[in-house]
């Protein structure tokens, strides 16, 4: 699944686009390593995100093509 729309999907960042601009602007690294938006997240991976100043750091557990808001947070676990 491309790391844009888990981003959506997840609800890290509600939407796709803004999920799209953020990868554009270097805030979003999979593993280690800047991504684009098109790069293929996997089950395991490690994705962070910088929000200004803070960092959300997530390790993604599962990937669904929808999901329901209730049940999205359950889609990664939180590492700081």
């Amino acid at each position: 699944m491309r790391i844009d729309k888990y981003l959506k999907v997840s609800r890290i960042i509600k939407r796709r686009t803004v999920a799209k601009e953020a990868c554009d602007r270097d805030r979003v690294s999979l593993n280690g390593r800047v991504c684009k938006a098109g790069a293929e997240a996997s089950a395991g991976d490690v994705v962070e995100v910088r929000f200004g100043d803070s960092v959300f750091k997530a390790r993604i557990v599962s990937l669904k093509e929808s999901v329901r808001k209730e049940e999205a947070a359950d889609m990664y676990e939180v590492i700081e």
